[in-house]
């Protein structure tokens, strides 16, 4: 999904040495489909130089205020009027000062006078500066304005000391771009998406588990949150990297799973449940390591809860959405999953077809409703099927 095919997103970056992590940014930017084009300031160029950005841009990389002017505009004018959003990454206490009170002494804050263009601000500095009541003062005025900012992180800082100051992560400041961009058919909304794949201890050492990467869960998240809602991500095992921005709770069995669940239920809208739930569990778990020997071994399982169905009973106004992984009778299985555990629509697919199921990138899918209608979904990747689901769930809601 090119969520930002076609924006033009200008980035300012000032002379702090996070700016090296900007690269990271820039690349991720051009990945999502956008044009990026750069201004450094001439204290960010002591840091890193601009030959990098405009390698990864394929823009030239703007610094000077009084250099050649681009189709007949003065350079800052146009580099202005370009952008759909301006981002400034690293703002440093310096250009958070001028900006906030309009100094226009360079490139970049004549821009940022000059530009009608929303306005994004990753600062990133030493922890006394700041808290400096002269930095909070210049960032008050900044959102009073209608400045987004990104807030920075605590951690380790250049200068060795440890505290709030970091330039946030990369993967956070583009989620940030992304959520700006997104289309709101789901503002407002809360959803919670299960994923991943739950584990039974056996021992200390096994468990019963099965192949879910998470992929198919996390990849709907990130659409829920692309669409505006509020996420909430419940996950148990999985391979993938959660996505940023969402509230992320990590869970091990279907016990817990059902505990973490039921907590948020009534606080939402939807309920998404792509999770791979253990149906079953060992009776017993067994303290220390089970030793090996030359008899069979026999473990007795019992029956897990089953949170889909139990959430079908709950519900008052919340959508509720279920997914069938099978390898037989795949619509007939599914049509009768949305009766036992009334749900509003159910993802159905054959696992045992090549580039559906667990662990690959693509999906074959089939969205079934409660009224009968199905949506016979071709192979396409877990992005473009979260994106389908999405948006059945907004429209809905």
């Amino acid at each position: 999904m090119n969520e930002l095919k076609d924006k033009k997103i200008l980035i300012g970056v000032t002379g702090g040495i996070a700016a090296y992590k900007v690269v990271e940014v820039v690349s991720r930017l051009k990945k999502l489909g956008a044009e990026v084009k750069v201004v450094m300031t001439r204290s960010a160029t002591e840091f890193i130089a601009p030959r990098t950005f405009q390698e990864i841009t394929k823009n030239p990389v703007s610094v000077e205020m009084f250099s050649e002017t681009v189709n007949y505009h003065v350079e800052h004018i146009a580099l202005a009027n370009f952008a759909d959003l301006v981002l400034i990454a690293p703002a440093t206490a310096n250009f958070l000062a001028k900006a906030a009170h309009g100094i226009a002494d360079d490139l970049l804050t004549t821009i940022i006078l000059a530009t009608p263009a929303p306005l994004m601000i990753a600062p990133a500095m030493n922890t006394l500066m700041l808290e400096h009541p002269a930095t909070k003062n210049n960032i008050e005025i900044l959102k009073q304005r209608g400045a987004k900012i990104i807030d920075a992180e605590t951690g380790l800082l250049a200068c060795g000391t440890s505290g709030k100051g970091r330039l946030a992560e990369p993967e956070n400041i583009c989620a940030e771009i992304v959520k700006f961009f997104a289309p709101k058919n789901l503002a407002g909304k809360k959803i919670l998406v299960t994923a991943g794949g739950t584990v039974e201890p056996i021992d200390p050492v096994r468990f019963i588990g099965n192949r879910s990467s998470g992929k198919m869960g996390y990849e709907i998240a990130k659409a829920a949150q692309f669409h505006g809602a509020e996420v909430i991500l419940i996950s148990g095992n999985a391979t993938v990297e959660p996505p940023a921005n969402v509230k992320f709770i990590k869970v091990e069995t279907a016990e817990q799973m059902r505990t973490e669940v039921l907590k948020e239920f009534d606080s939402v809208d939807a309920v998404i449940m792509s999770a791979a739930v253990s149906d079953y569990r060992p009776k017993t778990i067994y303290p220390q390591k089970i030793k090996k020997s030359n008899e069979n071994l026999t473990i007795e399982l019992v029956k897990n809860p089953d949170i889909l169905k139990e959430l079908g009973q709950l519900k008052k106004n919340q959508l509720l959405v279920g997914f069938a992984a099978e390898t037989a009778n795949i619509i007939s299985y599914a049509k009768d999953k949305i009766d036992e555990k009334n749900l509003d629509f159910i993802v159905a697919n054959d696992v045992t077809q090549e580039g559906a199921g667990f662990s690959v990138d693509t999906n074959i899918a089939s969205i079934i409703t409660r009224d009968g209608e199905i949506e016979n979904c071709p192979k396409m990747s877990k992005t473009e099927l979260a994106e389908k689901i999405i948006l059945r769930v907004a429209e809905r809601l």
